[in-house]
């Protein structure tokens, strides 16, 4: 019989690695839980907590042992307070180099209004040019999430790796299910960094950021070895390379994405190969951070023809 677990946080991590368990949860088990933003500031606008991608957690699952695969389900992720924040220059690295001297220094913010019930976001004082932009649809995903390394490793919520950690994939959103290599008893994890909206990249640095309200179950899938993040949103199945420079991360994602055809569809390199050159996509993830984000994906439409 499964659980929901109602958690309410009183310490944060910024760093992912093997801290003391929050909570022990079964298999299937549901968390309703909420994270800070980037900064450390909660729901009240309160700053409780140092910033860097603070996360709640760690969650450890019973039975979770390396080896394995711990499988999170993202039911809900909802902005919980009325403001978030973004910067408000482009990275200098994510443009030419003769360009950056048109750059601002990189400091200042953008602020945000966010109106919880409509799903919407308009800047507080636009840029000129930008009055008339009005409202965007939210698109609320997390940044940073993942479980404990191996070799008693704690990993900077600045960066990402095999374990997940500060990936910014804009797809990382309600519905949408996230499989993770268990690299120490428990599994161990954490989540954090919630962006009302982002770009591809995250190259100001941020998306909107802003505390949450999180519902997730997590599973275990005993005896299934995998090696990098592997994701499913109903449309395509993903696999995550995070590496610099970003060649390194495409070959992470795209070698485990041959892998999953593999373990999960039967489909040797061969058969894979063929249905990858002509059908695979390619979303990019993070590029302001020191480990860029990769997703390799397929669609499941095609994989249901086999």
């Amino acid at each position: 019989m499964t659980t929901v677990h109602d958690f309410e946080p009183t310490h944060f991590h910024t760093t992912i690695g093997s801290h003391e368990p929050a909570l022990r949860v079964a298999s299937g088990d549901t968390i309703r839980t909420w994270t800070v933003d980037s900064g450390g500031y909660d729901g009240n606008g309160e700053h409780i907590t140092p910033g860097g991608n603070p996360q709640t957690g760690p969650f450890y699952l019973e039975g979770a042992e390396p080896g394995d695969t711990l499988r999170v389900r993202f039911h809900s992720i909802r902005p919980n307070r009325a403001r978030g924040v973004t910067g408000a220059w482009v990275a200098p690295h994510t443009v030419d180099p003769h360009f950056v001297r048109r750059l601002g220094d990189g400091d200042g913010e953008d602020w945000w209004v966010l109106d919880l019930e409509r799903g919407t976001a308009e800047l507080e004082n636009p840029p000129p040019g930008l009055e008339s932009l009005g409202e965007l649809p939210f698109e609320p995903m997390l940044g940073c999430f993942g479980v404990a390394p191996a070799q008693g490793q704690a990993i900077s919520c600045a960066t990402s790796g095999e374990h997940g950690g500060n990936m910014d994939y804009r797809g990382f959103r309600a519905g949408v299910t996230v499989d993770f290599p268990v690299f120490v008893e428990g599994g161990l994890f954490h989540l954090g960094d919630g962006h009302a909206l982002q770009g591809d990249g995250e190259i100001v640095g941020t998306g909107i950021e802003v505390s949450m309200d999180v519902e997730f179950s997590l599973d275990l899938l005993k005896g299934k070895t995998i090696r990098w993040p592997r994701a499913d949103d109903g449309t395509f199945v993903m696999a995550v390379g995070n590496a610099r420079p970003l060649d390194q991360a495409i070959q992470h994602a795209t070698t485990e994405l041959l892998r999953l055809l593999e373990q999960d569809h039967g489909l040797d390199h061969r058969a894979g190969s063929a249905l990858l050159g002509q059908c695979i996509r390619y979303d990019v993830g993070n590029v302001y951070d020191p480990a860029y984000a990769a997703v390799a994906k397929v669609e499941k439409a095609l994989l249901e023809r086999l």
